[in-house]
């Protein structure tokens, strides 16, 4: 099969993974009304080229909080990113470095904040769930700083985990557990099996207790509801500044109220996100929510969109909005799943020759020349 786009290496990924494995990566809560907003949102915004435009000498670089990445694209965090490929976290973070942008670990990783800095040796992000156990919480932060983590992403739209109803009727569990049920078609994908037989134990690498780390299986949705914070204010917001010596970045913002109170309490940067649609459905799509949210904020934090993006065109159409980068993380997950380690690359370079064409054809020779006056909703 010939790999073009994004979409490829999801059918591809479809065929190569366990359906209860693909299903945790694809899937979102309940209707699935949200995860389809994410993607048809795109197509409400059509784009308005620049003819005669001098577009010979083009660059994809930008700066995010001061840091010059050579694309818009950052890696977003993913849990379990080891379902995908073993040690899904560290090729990742590889691909990321070597396509000069940044990676950001997820704190239900299967990977560790050290395993990650010791692979790639370059400051990557990290991002935080607050759990019951401040003290805990504190600890995680701490090991972020000591690896020199770039910035702290901490998520706000995870008091309790979405109703992921495909994970429920799969009856996913972590490692995923082989039932009568679905023995036939987990023994359809060897090589995957394979991979997993080869590779390390699935864990939730930055825990230290046995019973969080994965002693056996575990439900992964009474797993966080059981360790992660449901009282969580804006108070919290300003300990961990007071905790972390690095910018904090809020994640899961889709309000002007939210983007603001994130503003006031010193957040460096705001994610439009959804979550992928995984958390609460019905909510708006974060291209949807992407302007309203730039305008609340003006210049006093940096705005970045994740959620649905899967095209150059949906990097340059956010990037018109007002976004100063775009994040993605199924289509990582994707090119792993479809591909083994390469596949993180693949989709980054899928993605940046793209936008590169993309820019080209608006008439804009970077991601700076993009503005409102490119985009116009249909």
């Amino acid at each position: 099969m010939t790999i073009v786009n994004i979409e490829d290496l999801r059918r591809r990924a479809r065929r190569r993974l366990p359906k209860v494995v693909f299903d945790f990566i694809d899937g979102g809560a309940q209707d699935e009304t949200t995860l389809r907003a994410n993607r048809a949102d795109f197509g409400a915004w059509e784009l308005l080229p620049k003819m005669l435009v001098d577009v010979s000498r083009r660059s994809l670089a930008t700066t995010v909080l001061g840091r010059a990445i050579s694309l818009p694209v950052m890696i977003a965090p993913t849990g379990m990113s080891g379902l995908a490929t073993p040690r899904g976290e560290l090729h990742a973070a590889r691909a990321a470095q070597a396509a000069g942008t940044i990676y950001c670990l997820s704190t239900p990783a299967t990977c560790s904040i050290e395993e990650v800095a010791a692979a790639t040796g370059e400051p990557f992000w990290f991002q935080l769930y607050v759990m019951r156990d401040r003290g805990a919480t504190r600890a995680m932060v701490e090991r972020a700083a000591a690896a020199k983590c770039g910035a702290l992403v901490l998520t706000i739209d995870l008091a309790l985990q979405g109703l992921r109803e495909r994970d429920a009727y799969n009856g996913f569990t972590v490692p995923p557990r082989v039932t009568a049920r679905n023995l036939l078609e987990v023994l359809a994908r060897p090589r995957w099996i394979a991979d997993m037989v080869r590779g390390p134990r699935l864990t939730f690498a930055n825990f230290t207790d046995a019973t969080s780390a994965g002693g056996g299986f575990i439900n992964l949705g009474k797993h966080i509801n059981a360790q992660f914070d449901q009282s969580v204010t804006w108070k919290d917001v300003e300990w961990l500044r007071s905790v972390f010596p690095g910018p904090l970045v809020l994640k899961g913002v889709l309000t002007a109220r939210d983007a603001q109170l994130a503003a006031a309490h010193g957040a460096a940067a705001v994610i439009v996100s959804n979550h992928g649609a995984r958390q609460l459905d019905h909510v708006p799509s974060s291209i949807r929510a992407l302007p309203e949210v730039v305008e609340a904020v003006g210049d006093r934090v940096e705005v970045y969109c994740d959620s649905g993006v899967r095209r150059g065109t949906d990097i340059a159409k956010a990037l018109a909005l007002g976004a100063r980068a775009v994040l993605v993380g199924r289509p990582i997950l994707y090119g792993m799943g479809a591909l083994g380690p390469p596949g993180a690359a693949r989709a980054l370079e899928i993605l940046r020759a793209e936008l590169d064409n993309t820019l080209a054809l608006l008439g804009a020779p970077s991601p700076a020349a993009l503005d409102s006056s490119f985009v116009r909703r249909r």
